[in-house]
């Protein structure tokens, strides 16, 4: 059967060819093979701490504010263990990344999921907690442009939740890696531009999704410097940092940034509007979204565990049904553009046979 993969959020794009040429080089230079520990390469640390000056008009301090990692994914399930104890709640948008509950789960600690829901323009709403909850709450995760929803949200709602945190002594995790997949003009905010953010708030970045670079394993942490210092010390006893030539490769991949990533954007761009005209035209609504590589549309009969079998089964598609990023995700498919256009619509065109 010939299968199209429309599952997980691994496009099949190329990294900026600057970024293998540096890499390329690194590998020659043999102190690029000893360890990296913690501090990782300098010229990465103020590499990004300028890229997000010129990014988001946002100082950081590139030794005290920021932190290199292997991935985000591996710094977002890492750092319940620096925060929590047994007894402490961390607040989960339902679907999500299940790194955010995976690591709360293996802190010991208590994930206490909010249904993202089109009512709601797939927000949560931390003040609609009992008291109890709140009065506990010691995490609270966040993540726009969002993964599965594609949703996005105003300044004024991530001044809402940055209030909160600071009343309740709470951290604030941003999980940012799709701040460079938006259309039609929108420029995701990062957290740290909202007023009072850096007292309770730290950012993931990532290299996976922005510059095709999902198997490299790169990305940062940056924000409340206590909040950094934490998860530097917690991963000083779980690993000794990034292979310092790939380090190098994303001083490559930011140096790219300002030539390459438009039109690396415009493919998503084009892909996207296939796919939401195919999926209109097959019986599926959905509109297009300002941001992140994905499209969440309802589900027909509403299981969607059930609809992507027989996706698979019957017609060679894979899509990932939302009851598995959470129960709060049931009635909901989300398909990532990571296939080129023709292809997007041959796919969309089969799951629209489901539905006879």
């Amino acid at each position: 059967m010939d299968v199209i993969d429309l599952g997980a959020g691994d496009a099949d794009l190329a990294p900026p060819p600057a970024v293998v040429e540096a890499i390329s080089r690194a590998l020659d230079d043999p102190s690029m093979s000893r360890y990296p520990f913690q501090l990782g390469l300098p010229a990465l640390r103020e590499r990004i701490a300028s890229w997000m000056a010129d990014r988001f008009g946002v100082e950081v301090d590139p030794m005290a504010e920021l932190l290199p990692l292997i991935g985000s994914k591996e710094g977002i399930a890492h750092l319940p263990l620096a925060l929590l104890d047994p007894g402490d709640v961390a607040v989960i948008p339902d679907p999500g990344y299940q790194a955010y509950r995976g690591g709360v789960i293996l802190a010991g600690a208590t994930p206490y999921l909010i249904p993202l829901r089109p009512e709601n323009d797939f927000r949560i709403d931390l003040r609609a907690l009992p008291e109890e909850v709140q009065a506990r709450t010691r995490l609270v995760y966040l993540n726009y442009p969002n993964n599965p929803t594609a949703a996005t949200v105003p300044t004024e709602y991530l001044a809402e939740v940055v209030d909160f945190c600071r009343e309740r002594g709470a951290v604030l995790l941003y999980d940012h890696a799709y701040s460079e997949i938006a259309f039609d003009g929108y420029r995701p905010p990062s957290i740290l531009e909202i007023d009072g953010a850096r007292e309770v708030a730290i950012e993931f970045h990532s290299f996976s999704k922005t510059y095709n670079m999902t198997g490299w394993r790169l990305g940062w942490a940056a924000g409340n410097a206590g909040v950094v210092g934490a998860l530097s010390r917690l991963k000083t006893f779980v690993d000794t940092g990034v292979f310092k030539a790939v380090q190098a490769a994303g001083v490559a991949a930011l140096d790219s940034w300002g030539e390459w990533l438009p039109g690396n954007v415009a493919v998503f761009r084009r892909r996207r509007d296939a796919a939401v005209a195919a999926l209109n035209a097959a019986g599926f609504p959905v509109e297009a979204p300002r941001a992140s590589m994905y499209l969440w549309i309802p589900v027909p009969g509403g299981d969607s565990k059930a609809f992507a079998l027989r996706a698979l089964r019957e017609e060679g598609v894979v899509v990932l049904p939302g009851a598995s990023l959470g129960e709060g995700g049931e009635g909901f498919f989300r398909i990532a553009l990571t296939v080129e256009e023709t292809r997007l619509v041959e796919a969309v065109e089969r799951l629209g046979r489901l539905r006879v």
